[in-house]
C-alpha cells in the first residue's frame, strides 16, 4: 500500500482558513488542551486518574485563563497542581509588569486615536490589529490596581538620605499636547538598601507640587531623613525645609558643575572642571573645606562669576561632609537617581505621548516597581557603618569681602 506524507503543519493551517471563527477557536482550544495534558502528565509521572507508585504528583482541578489570538480570545483551563505549580510558558509567556504597562499604555493611545505612525508599527509588532476600548480597559485594571497600591503604601523605619528628581512627560489633556513632570522619590532604608519611596504626576514642577508631594511622603510615615539629595529646582529647597525639617540640602555636584561651566569660555572648561573636581577628592572634612577655599582664590582672579557662584554654594555642595565618608561618592550628587531616570526613559521614549496622566502613572509606576524589586535582592547601597554620628564642625560662613558674585 503507498504511503503519503503529508505537512500536519500545512494541512492544519488549510483546515483553519477553511473553517469560520469558532471552529477555529475550538480546534485551537482541543489541540492546547491535549498538549498542556501531556506535559502536565509528564510533570506527574502518570496519566490523569491513573494509580501507579511512580506517580510524583497530581492534579487539582483548572484555572481560567483567557488567550487572546488572531481568531479571538480563547477561554483555556489551566491543570492546577496538588503540589507545586505548572504554567505553560511555551503558550503564555509572563511578561513583566513594565512590559505590559508599556502594551497598555501603546494600545490605549492607538485605540483613542493619538498614536504616531511609530507608535501604530509598535502595535501591529504586538500582534494586535483591532482591540476595542474595553479590552484596553481590562489589559490595564490589573495594573493600576498594582501601582496604586504600590505608590499608597505605608513607609516603615527611618530614611537617612532620601533623592529627589523630576522627569518632564508630553500628555494630551483638554484637546491640547502639554507637559507635565514625574516626581520620584528614592531612599535608603536602615539595612542600606535602596527603595522607591513615591511617584506622583503634577502640573509642573514647581514649590507648589514639591510641596504636596513630599506632605504625602510623611503622610505615608516617612521619618528619619537626614539629607535631601537633589537638583536646584524652583520651590524644592522651600519645599524640603517645610516638610522634612532638620534635614541637610545636598546640592547635585553634577548639576552645580554644569552651571558653573556655562560662567567659563568653552575652551578652559575642562581645566576649570577638574579643578573643582579636585574637591572632592580630598580625604577628610577638613581638606575638603581647606580646598574649596583654594579653588575659590584661583578662580576668582579669572573667573569672578564662576568663584562667586561656588563660593554662594558652599554649604549646600559640600553638606556630605557631615556624614559618613564611606558614603560620599552615593550622596554628593543625584547620579543614581540619574540612572534610574534612564530606564524610565528607555520604556517612555516608545509611546512619545501619552495619552493621559493616568498612562504615566501606569507605565512608569511599574517600571518603578520592578527597580524597586529588583534592588531588595541586590546587595545594599550603602557600606554600614557605625551608628554614632560623626562629630563634623558646622560650615562656617565665608566672611572673605573679595569674593564677590560678580
Amino acid at each position: 500500500m503507498a504511503t503519503t506524507n503529508i505537512d500536519a503543519f500545512d494541512w492544519l493551517r488549510k483546515q483553519m482558513d477553511a473553517a469560520p471563527n469558532d471552529a477555529v477557536k475550538e480546534l485551537l482550544s482541543q489541540m492546547v488542551i491535549r498538549l498542556m495534558d501531556a506535559e502536565v502528565e509528564s510533570v506527574c509521572g502518570a496519566e490523569y486518574g491513573e494509580r501507579t507508585p511512580d506517580r510524583l504528583n497530581t492534579r487539582n482541578g483548572y484555572r481560567p485563563r483567557p488567550w487572546d489570538t488572531r481568531v479571538g480570545t480563547v477561554e483555556l483551563g489551566i491543570p492546577k497542581l496538588r503540589h507545586g505549580t505548572y504554567f505553560p510558558s511555551w503558550l503564555l509567556e509572563p511578561r513583566r509588569r513594565a512590559e505590559r504597562a508599556l502594551t497598555s499604555v501603546i494600545v490605549e493611545a492607538y485605540v483613542q486615536g493619538v498614536s504616531t505612525r511609530k507608535v501604530e508599527d509598535l502595535v501591529q509588532s504586538l500582534g494586535i490589529e483591532k482591540l476595542s476600548k474595553s479590552q484596553v480597559s481590562r489589559l490595564a485594571k490589573e495594573l493600576d490596581g498594582d501601582v496604586k497600591a504600590f505608590r499608597e503604601r505605608k513607609l516603615s523605619g527611618a530614611y537617612k538620605y532620601v533623592w529627589l528628581d523630576a522627569l518632564v512627560f508630553k500628555c494630551r489633556e483638554g484637546g491640547r499636547i502639554v507637559n507635565v513632570a514625574g516626581l520620584v522619590a528614592v531612599g535608603t532604608n536602615e539595612e542600606g538598601q535602596r527603595e522607591i519611596l513615591g511617584l506622583d504626576v503634577v502640573t509642573s514642577e514647581d514649590g507648589a507640587g514639591w510641596l504636596a508631594f513630599l506632605r504625602g511622603l510623611k503622610a505615608r510615615g516617612l521619618k528619619g531623613v537626614e539629607l535631601v539629595i537633589s537638583d536646584a529646582h524652583s520651590g524644592l529647597k522651600d519645599a524640603i525645609q517645610s516638610v522634612l525639617r532638620g534635614a541637610s540640602w545636598q546640592r547635585c555636584r553634577t548639576h552645580l558643575m554644569r552651571n558653573l561651566l556655562t560662567t567659563v569660555p568653552r575652551g578652559l572648561q575642562s581645566f576649570v572642571a577638574t579643578l573643582v573636581r579636585s574637591i572632592f577628592t580630598q580625604p577628610d572634612p577638613e581638606s575638603v573645606r581647606a580646598q574649596h577655599e583654594r579653588v575659590v582664590e584661583q578662580l576668582e582672579r579669572r573667573f569672578p562669576k564662576a568663584a562667586g557662584l561656588l563660593c554662594e554654594a558652599r554649604e549646600e555642595m559640600l553638606a556630605f561632609v557631615g556624614f559618613p565618608k564611606e558614603h560620599w561618592k552615593q550622596i554628593w550628587s543625584n547620579n543614581p537617581q540619574e540612572r534610574l531616570n534612564k530606564e524610565i526613559r528607555r520604556r517612555t521614549d516608545v509611546v512619545g505621548i501619552f495619552p493621559n496622566r493616568e498612562a504615566v502613572i501606569r507605565l512608569v509606576g511599574a517600571v518603578l516597581m520592578e527597580m524597586h524589586d529588583d534592588w531588595a535582592v541586590v546587595r545594599r547601597y550603602l557600606a554600614q557603618v557605625s551608628s554614632t554620628p560623626q562629630e563634623v564642625p558646622a560650615l562656617e560662613p565665608v566672611t572673605t569681602t573679595s569674593r564677590k558674585a560678580g
